[in-house]
């Protein structure tokens, strides 16, 4: 379980590049006040921002696209950068021509319970509307960059792909090109984080927040609970403060089908049935997911949203390639560097 957690929307890998022989880009850390995430759950509404300015841009006045990038649960900005080294592999992929120059904005959307699920939640705050309002009116005001939605375009991996999926989803006046690499939880199915799991069980048995996060092997419980702040909180219900779908008392177990109703309508592959022409709009759309995935539900998940927009004419790319949840992100024959960032070279309006 401890490895699966490491590997789980981010990746402890070590990786060299030989960085140096290439041009550098330039890291700027910015602090980000919303009063979109004002909230009574203990969250703080000033957010680190990591944001990678491509080579040339201080010597420039050019205008450059934008991709946001949405990092994964338990993950966040500067762990993208201190380990995942992306400013590295940005710097690699312009010099090798993967991608012309472009403005990598990194949120941090670490929380209390690790994770924001990039929802807007009554308890932990407008985090939906942070990304897709706030944060693009900050960088456009601060950077240089091309200010339309031809030119934005938004990814992340695993929370934060279905995170990338909703925004395209909720903003397709602000974002135009969405790349999700491994995307987790887009639909209620049994396997890990559902009926089939351990997870709710384990809820069950805790009754702080400090067991949650710290206890051995609470990973399947911790997400369950995150989840359940962000999409169906209730400050009536402590000690998480969030109602779910299912739930044990005294070791029977218990549907709860109206928050279960609530859980499908906000994931990706319930959200599509009301955002169709959102996502008619945008100008491309990719999906992809690892053969050997650690977490049963990505697969089948990703197949029933490719197949679902299928079903409705939405065009969009769905790939599955040999690879598990984590290891074939930042290496030199990762997704980012050969499909990802290529992706927006073509699809973005430079």
């Amino acid at each position: 379980m401890k490895k699966i957690i490491l590997l789980l929307f981010g990746t402890l890998l070590t990786i060299n590049f030989g960085f140096a022989q290439f041009p550098e880009g330039k890291v700027v850390v910015k602090k980000l006040y919303s009063e979109l995430l004002e909230n009574p759950g203990g969250e703080n509404p000033t957010r680190r921002l990591s944001i990678y300015l491509p080579p040339g841009y201080q010597e420039s006045e050019e205008r450059y696209p934008v991709i946001y990038y949405l990092h994964g649960f338990t993950w966040s900005d500067s762990l993208m950068i201190s380990i995942d080294k992306f400013d590295k592999l940005l710097d690699k992929a312009i010099a090798l021509k993967k991608i012309k120059p472009a403005i990598v904005v990194l949120p941090d959307q670490y929380t209390l319970y690790k994770g924001s699920w990039y929802t807007n939640s009554a308890l932990t705050g407008r985090w939906a509307d942070f990304t897709g309002k706030d944060l693009v009116t900050y960088i456009d005001n601060n950077f240089r960059t091309i200010p339309n939605k031809h030119s934005r375009g938004v990814a992340g991996h695993s929370m934060g792909g279905q995170g990338a999926l909703k925004m395209g989803m909720l903003f397709p006046d602000v974002f135009s090109v969405v790349y999700a690499l491994s995307p987790g939880t887009l639909g209620n199915v049994p396997e890990d984080f559902g009926i089939r799991g351990n997870g709710y069980r384990r809820v069950a048995e805790l009754s702080t927040r400090e067991e949650l996060i710290t206890g051995e092997d609470e990973f399947e419980a911790n997400i369950i609970v995150a989840m359940g702040r962000a999409y169906t909180p209730n400050l009536d219900n402590p000690p998480f403060y969030a109602d779910l779908p299912y739930e044990y008392h005294n070791d029977s177990l218990v549907i709860n089908y109206d928050v279960l109703k609530k859980w499908e309508q906000k994931s990706v592959i319930g959200m599509v049935k009301n955002h169709i022409n959102s996502l008619k709009s945008l100008t491309a759309i990719k999906l992809d997911w690892g053969r050997n995935e650690d977490f049963d539900h990505i697969p089948i998940t990703c197949l029933q949203l490719s197949k679902k927009l299928e079903n409705l004419g939405i065009n969009h790319y769905a790939e599955e390639y040999i690879g598990d949840h984590g290891n074939k992100l930042w290496t030199d024959d990762g997704r980012a560097i050969n499909d990802m960032l290529p992706f927006f070279d073509q699809y973005l309006k430079f």
